[in-house]
């Protein structure tokens, strides 16, 4: 690899998936502002809306995810063209 362009501040991180409230912990270097207690020991908390376990792709269930009603405001917009 090459040298000086990775960020020294790599640490565990607990990312939380909103959705279903599933937690993973990983490497990484974001910024955090909240902490989590995880068996015992204490990590930054990263809030994530999606997630592998809540993605459709990836469980094969359809779900609506529907963040500040864009979903009612595009069933708006077209429900003029319904045939």
């Amino acid at each position: 690899m090459k040298e000086g362009i990775h960020p020294e501040t790599y640490r565990l991180v607990a990312f939380k998936d909103m959705s279903n409230e599933d937690v993973f912990i990983t490497r990484s270097c974001c910024t955090t502002k909240e902490t989590i207690t995880v068996d015992g020991v204490e990590y930054p908390l990263y809030k994530l809306e999606i997630s592998n376990t809540s993605h459709p792709f990836y469980t094969g269930k359809v779900k609506i995810v529907d963040t500040a009603g864009r979903v009612d405001m595009f069933y708006q917009r077209y429900k003029s063209r319904k045939k």
